[in-house]
C-alpha cells in the first residue's frame, strides 16, 4: 500500500514509526511531516487545508490509505473531500468530528445518552450576564471549557469566582480563542486520576489500545497551565481490567452507538480522556483522533500491524485480530521550547539525538530540517518515549529520562515526574 500520514508533529512520527514496520507498506508519505518523519518516508509540503491539492497528491500517487493525525483537517471536512473522491481515509468525517470540535454538542450527546460525564451548563457570548450570574452561585474549583478547538489549552479551572470572571472576559470580550470562546461549557470539577483510551471503530465494531496517562499541566505536581501534554506513560495502572470493561460498556459502546442514532457514524479514532474515581469512569471529554503525546507511548507497546488495523477500520469491515497488547511499556516526556505554552523562541540546534540508548524513540514534534542541521520549531519539540519488555513502569522512566540527558537545545524545558503517578489508585 501506498500511505499518506497528514500531520506534523510527535503523533504523526509515531504513527509513521508504528506504519513503517508493516508488511504491506510500499510507499509512505507525510504531509507536511517533520525533520524526524523525513527518516521514515518522503515528507511532502502542501498545505493541508487546501483539500483538492490534498486530493490531487493522492491521485497522482495512487495512494490507498490517508491517515489524518489533526483534529484541524476532520473538523474541516477533508475525511469527507477524500471519501467523496474514493480516497480510504482513516479518520472520521465533518459530522462525527463534531465530537471535539464543538464540546457543547459532546456534552448534550452525553446528557442525552447517559453516557457519565460532569455536571455541566453551557454560555453564549450573548448570555455573559446569565454567565456571571451563574458563576456567582456554583461551587468552586469549576472548570469552564472553550467549546471550540483551542489546541488542548481552552480549559481552565477556576478556584474562585475571581478567577472565573477573569477567564470569561478573556473569552467572550477578549476573544481568547476566537470563535472557539464564543460559546462556554461550565463543568463541575471531577476528582480522581485521568486516562485515556482509544478505541479503533469502523462505526460498527471496535478495538480498544492500551490505556495511556497524559499530564496536561505544564509543570511538576500538576501545576501551571494546561498544555497539549508534557508527557505520558503506558499502559495505566490505573485503569484495570475491571474499570476497562466498565469504559468499554458504559461509555465506548453507548458513545459508537449514539454517533450512529444521531446519523453522525463514526469511524476512526475515537480518543475518551476519563476521570476515574473509585473505579468508575466519567468522560472528561472525547476528541476525534489520536492524541498527542499518548500516541507516542500507545503504538511502541502493541504488537501486529497498524496499517491493517486502520485500512481496515476505513473501509468498514475491521480486522479485530491485527494489533494485540503483548506486555511492553513505554513512559514519554515531552522536552519543549522555554515559553510554552506562551511565547517563546524557534530555530535552536538539537544535538544529541544521535545518542538515543536502545529502547528509546525520540518522536519529533516542533522541529525543521535547516540545512543539514535540525532545529526546534514549536513549542513541544521533542517527545522522547522509552520501550521497555516488561510492566516495569519505574525501569521505563528511568530509561527515558537516561535518554533526555542526551539532548540539548537552548531553552529546553520538560517535567520530572512524568508517570510517578502510576502506583496511585484513582
Amino acid at each position: 500500500m501506498n500511505v499518506a500520514i497528514i500531520g506534523s508533529g510527535g503523533r504523526e512520527h509515531a504513527l509513521a514509526y508504528k506504519i513503517k514496520q508493516s508488511k504491506k507498506l510500499d510507499k509512505l508519505y507525510i504531509i507536511p511531516g517533520n525533520a524526524g518523519t523525513s527518516e521514515l518516508g518522503e515528507n511532502i509540503s502542501l498545505d493541508v487545508s487546501d483539500k483538492e491539492s490534498v486530493v490531487q497528491f493522492c491521485r497522482e500517487h495512487d495512494i490507498d490509505l490517508v491517515i489524518v493525525g489533526p483534529e484541524i483537517p476532520l473538523v474541516d471536512g477533508l475525511a469527507d473531500v477524500l471519501r467523496e473522491n474514493s480516497i480510504n481515509v482513516f479518520g472520521p468525517n465533518k459530522n462525527a468530528a463534531m465530537i471535539e470540535g464543538d464540546k457543547s454538542f459532546s456534552k448534550d450527546l452525553m446528557r442525552k445518552y447517559n453516557i457519565p460525564t460532569a455536571e455541566y451548563k453551557t454560555y453564549d457570548k450573548k448570555d455573559y450576564l446569565k454567565c456571571i450570574t451563574y458563576l456567582e452561585s456554583t461551587s468552586y474549583p469549576t472548570v469552564i471549557k472553550a467549546s471550540g478547538l483551542a489546541a488542548g489549552k481552552g480549559v481552565a479551572i477556576c478556584n474562585n469566582i475571581d478567577e472565573a470572571k477573569k477567564y470569561v472576559d478573556q473569552c467572550f470580550k477578549n476573544n481568547l480563542f476566537g470563535e472557539s470562546s464564543d460559546v462556554l461549557v461550565i463543568e463541575e470539577f471531577l476528582e480522581g486520576q485521568e486516562a485515556s483510551v482509544f478505541a479503533i471503530t469502523d462505526g460498527e465494531d471496535y478495538v480498544l489500545l492500551p490505556p495511556a496517562q497524559d499530564h496536561k499541566r505544564r509543570y511538576d505536581g500538576d501545576k501551571g497551565p494546561n498544555t497539549g501534554g508534557m508527557g505520558a506513560y503506558a499502559p495505566a495502572p490505573l485503569v484495570t481490567d475491571e474499570v476497562l470493561k466498565r469504559i468499554e460498556d458504559e461509555v465506548i459502546i453507548p458513545t459508537i452507538k449514539a454517533m450512529k442514532s444521531e446519523d453522525r457514524e463514526y469511524s476512526g479514532c475515537l480518543y475518551a480522556g476519563l476521570m476515574i474515581k473509585d473505579g468508575k469512569p466519567k468522560v472528561v471529554e472525547f476528541n476525534c483522533r489520536f492524541g498527542d503525546p499518548e500516541t507516542q507511548v500507545v503504538l511502541p507497546i502493541i504488537e501486529g500491524d497498524l496499517l491493517e488495523l486502520l485500512y481496515s477500520a476505513s473501509v468498514g469491515k475491521i480486522n479485530k485480530e491485527a494489533v494485540y497488547y503483548g506486555g511492553k511499556t513505554s513512559v514519554c516526556v515531552v522536552a519543549a521550547s522555554d515559553g510554552y505554552p506562551g511565547s517563546y523562541k524557534k530555530g535552536y540546534e538539537i544535538t544529541g539525538l544521535e545518542k538515543m540508548p536502545s529502547g528509546v524513540e525520540a518522536f519529533h514534534a516542533g522541529t525543521k530540517l535547516d540545512g543539514d542541521k535540525i532545529v526546534t520549531n514549536g513549542g513541544r519539540v521533542l517527545a522522547v518515549s522509552s520501550i521497555v519488555e516488561s510492566s516495569d513502569i519505574k525501569q521505563a522512566k528511568a530509561l527515558a529520562y537516561k535518554a533526555l540527558e542526551q539532548i540539548h537545545f537552548e531553552g529546553m524545558v520538560y517535567r520530572t515526574d512524568i508517570s510517578d503517578k502510576a502506583n496511585i489508585s484513582g
